[in-house]
């Protein structure tokens, strides 16, 4: 994952600023979308001062991208401030913009500090089962798209990959981390986790009618995200992402959440909106 976000220098002649980088495979040939997300983060972050970095990003994915090919990703440098910059990254496959991003980074500066306190009584990660535990009866293709991840993940109540147990409601929690060691640097963090912020988040949506990822027909794509990163916390210790829908109809869904490191510090809050479609429309929150 982190040679995937690790950008070269494009020696292509223009005003703005040109990167590339690799896609990382997928078993249905798509980019995913938290790998464009936190390659979009990286280029513009090339552009600032490094003690400067990455506090909000509202981006919009505009066409499938094609995960057998690189991205070239162009850094338009909106502004520079004495506190802020914004930068607006396009991503192109084939000369053609896949996914759009305005970025803002901030110098660390003191003022009022609070937060909303992370839920009490969601059991530890070690005592919830790894992923594995979840995987019977999957595609070993498809098997492979969560075992080949750097990521450790661990649901609550539990995943929805073959089948949604227990009650149908719109909100769910996860246990996520990176599985090994990594740079302390801050904008490495941040950019690792918005590629995390993209794994589970449409869950909620789904849980609430009763749809496992295995359900045939289903169809998911996510159409735009909204970050904001609070607070610095280590990607490769254990974090709490707590996700709710408030709402989803007309074919999309919307998903929020919220992300706490293990000591219950908020780091980041994330907001997503998504087009899904189920053979059954009809379908309602139990």
């Amino acid at each position: 994952m982190l040679s995937v976000i690790d950008l070269s220098v494009s020696d292509a002649r223009t005003t703005e600023d040109i990167f590339t980088g690799a896609s990382q495979w997928m078993p249905l040939g798509r980019v995913f979308g938290g790998q464009v997300l936190a390659q979009s983060i990286v280029a513009a972050s090339r552009t600032i001062p490094e003690e400067r970095v990455v506090h909000s990003m509202h981006g919009y994915f505009l066409r499938p991208g094609d995960s057998t090919m690189g991205i070239t990703f162009a850094v338009d440098r909106i502004h520079d401030g004495r506190s802020f910059s914004t930068r607006r990254t396009q991503a192109f496959q084939e000369g053609v913009p896949i996914f759009s991003v305005i970025a803002s980074f901030q110098d660390e500066d003191p003022g009022l500090d609070h937060q909303t306190p992370m839920p009490e009584g969601v059991p530890a990660p070690d005592d919830l089962p790894d992923i594995e535990s979840h995987l019977k009866g999957l595609h070993p293709m498809t098997k492979r798209l969560f075992t080949d991840r750097p990521v450790d993940l661990r649901h609550v109540p539990s995943p929805i990959y073959v089948t949604v147990d227990g009650e149908r409601v719109p909100r769910q929690a996860v246990w996520m981390r990176i599985r090994r060691r990594i740079d302390d640097a801050p904008a490495v963090h941040r950019a690792v986790l918005a590629y995390l912020s993209d794994l589970t988040i449409q869950e909620s949506i789904l849980r609430a009618h009763g749809v496992s990822w295995a359900t045939p027909g289903l169809k998911v794509a996510s159409l735009d995200h909204a970050m904001w990163w609070h607070r610095f916390g280590r990607v490769d210790e254990w974090m709490l992402y707590v996700q709710a829908s408030p709402s989803a109809r007309g074919g999309r869904g919307l998903a929020t959440g919220r992300v706490y490191a293990a000591d219950g510090t908020l780091l980041a809050s994330i907001a997503q909106e998504i087009m899904v479609r189920v053979p059954d429309a009809g379908r309602t929150a139990g």
